[in-house]
C-alpha cells in the first residue's frame, strides 16, 4: 500500500492519515483480543510449541541450531512460493475488473467483500485494493477495511507451522470481523 501510495504522489497527509487510523484500529483491536484471551484461555508455554515443530519436521534443532534454522526457512519458503504462485494465478484469471464490480454494493456487502479479498495472503490483495481506491472504485474506508486484514504470507506461515486448525480459524475469523467491523464504522465516521 504505502509504495503505491508514495509513486501515485498522494499526500503526506493523507498517508499519515491511513497509517494513524490502522494503527488506532490495531490497537483497540489488539487490547480488546488481550482482555479477551486474558479471561478465557490461559498461555501455553512457548517452549513446547517449539519443540513440537522441531519434533513435526524431524530437525533436530538440539544438535544445530544453524541447521534447523535453515531447514524450517527453505520449508516455509517453498511452502509460501507454491502458494503466491497460486494465488498469482487466481487474482489474474479473476481479475481486477470483476473484484471492482464486486465491491460496488450496499455499504455492509462491500465491506464484507473487501475483508474477504484482504485475506488474500499475498501482497497482491493490498496491491488491489490500493489500486481500486487511487481510480476511485473504493472509498479510503473499504481500502483501510480490506488493508486491515492483509496480513501478507503470515496467514500461510500461520497454517503451515501452527497444527492447531481451531485455532487458526478462529485467528483468521478474528481477522475477517475487525476488517468488517472497521470498515462499516469507518464508513460512516470518514465518508
Amino acid at each position: 500500500m504505502l509504495p503505491i501510495l508514495l509513486s501515485e504522489g498522494i499526500s503526506g497527509s493523507l498517508i499519515l492519515k491511513i497509517l494513524g487510523i490502522k494503527i488506532l484500529i490495531g490497537m483497540i483491536a489488539g487490547i480488546i483480543i488481550d482482555l479477551l484471551l486474558n479471561k478465557f484461555y490461559k498461555k501455553n508455554n512457548e517452549n513446547s510449541k517449539i519443540e513440537s515443530i522441531c519434533k513435526h519436521d524431524h530437525c533436530h534443532c538440539e544438535k544445530s541450531i544453524w541447521k534447523s534454522a535453515i531447514k524450517h526457512t527453505i520449508n516455509v519458503f517453498i511452502f509460501v512460493f507454491v502458494i503466491s504462485l497460486l494465488l498469482n494465478f487466481a487474482i489474474k484469471y479473476i481479475g481486477e475488473d470483476n473484484l471492482a464490480k464486486l465491491t460496488s454494493y450496499k455499504p455492509i456487502i462491500s465491506s464484507l467483500i473487501v475483508a474477504l479479498i484482504g485475506l488474500i495472503p499475498n501482497c497482491a490483495s493490498s496491491v488491489i485494493l490500493t489500486e481500486l481506491y487511487l481510480s476511485n472504485v473504493l472509498n479510503l474506508a473499504l481500502m483501510i477495511g480490506g488493508l486491515l486484514v492483509n496480513a501478507g504470507v503470515g496467514l500461510i506461515v500461520l497454517f503451515k507451522v501452527n497444527h492447531n486448525q481451531k485455532e487458526n480459524i478462529k485467528i483468521v475469523l478474528g481477522l475477517y470481523l475487525i476488517g468488517v467491523i472497521s470498515t462499516v464504522v469507518l464508513q460512516y465516521l470518514i465518508v
